[in-house]
């Protein structure tokens, strides 16, 4: 592994410019080359993030001998192709989050994975901020007790159009899928995968999921993940953790996506609030977990680990069903 890890990114959307701007905050990495499925906007993305090689294939991005590493940034429906075409290029993969769309699909990429002997990891960029970091620590410490309840939501008004991929079923629209997964893998992260889901959706004339309430349980301590998304209406976007001693809330600036503060409530005490901002645009540590497993040899992430992303695309399946 050389001092300067290299990155290939394949997709040239939003999401793949974040993650290229959020790159510039590792002096250890690269961004090396852009996938497209055209020349042109490879070349304009290019042009945009200061990359030296572009492709206007796919294959040629996982083919590039001076790309050490793959992160997929193209919509959901496309990453289990993706990710494969990259895994059997012999490529390390960052892949953006869902991991695929369904449990199958999921299973089918780790097994490739695992079989290839290459790294893979979900690419939950709000887990490895500093906020999350610094949760997991009060947890550890077991400040506020015994997690009893987990509330928490993801709502915003998306745009009307009905042929956008918000709503496309083609393209796995829908709340579940695109903000679901925070309050969801939130709940994995502090409770791990539960035995018992309640959920309550309404689908919309496209056929997609435009909001839905869910309840996970049937954990051990008794304890209750409770939440909604919607893609209807604007949300307050936060969490809040109830303990045994106390409690803890994550802040709705900017919100549950990439939280910079936390305040600690406990009885017959002021609150205490808990500054925990982050570089840059935040994209740049998930990127740096993936470089320091990579350097350790390791094929996947402690804190983000394979098991997790399988069981938690299951339990997605059965919220979705």
């Amino acid at each position: 592994m050389t001092d300067i890890i290299r990155w290939g990114i394949l997709g040239t959307g939003n999401i793949a410019g974040h993650f290229a701007e959020g790159l510039k905050q590792l002096d250890d990495a690269e961004l090396a080359a852009v996938g497209s499925r055209s020349t042109a906007t490879a070349n304009d993305f290019a042009d945009q993030h200061g990359v030296a090689h572009r492709h206007g294939s796919y294959a040629g991005l996982v083919e590039d001998a001076d790309v050490d590493v793959v992160y997929v940034a193209t919509p959901h429906p496309f990453h289990k192709d993706n990710v494969m075409l990259s895994l059997s290029a012999g490529k390390p993969v960052l892949c953006e989050k869902p991991l695929s769309i369904n449990t199958d699909d999921t299973a089918t990429i780790i097994a490739h994975a695992r079989e290839k002997n290459l790294f893979l990891m979900e690419a939950m960029w709000s887990r490895f901020l500093p906020a999350l970091a610094k949760l997991r620590q009060l947890l550890a410490e077991d400040v506020i007790g015994d997690v009893q309840i987990l509330n928490a939501d993801f709502g915003f008004k998306a745009s009307g159009d009905p042929s956008g991929r918000l709503y496309n079923p083609a393209l796995a629209g829908g709340a579940l899928l695109d903000v679901g997964i925070y309050p969801v893998s939130l709940a994995y992260m502090l409770f791990g995968p539960p035995s018992k889901i309640a959920s309550m959706g309404h689908i919309g004339p496209t056929g997609v999921d435009e909001q839905a309430a869910i309840i996970l349980g049937g954990y051990p301590d008794g304890a209750l993940a409770v939440s909604y998304i919607t893609i209807r209406a604007a949300s307050p976007t936060e969490a809040t953790l109830v303990g045994s001693k106390g409690r803890i809330h994550l802040h709705a600036e900017p919100g549950l996506f990439r939280p910079y503060r936390l305040t600690l409530s406990m009885p017959g005490r002021p609150d205490q609030h808990i500054d925990v901002p982050y570089e840059g645009n935040g994209y740049h540590y998930e990127a740096a977990e993936v470089m320091t497993c990579m350097r350790a040899g390791k094929i996947e992430s402690d804190i983000m680990p394979l098991e997790e992303s399988l069981s938690f695309i299951k339990t997605m399946d059965q919220i979705r069903s």
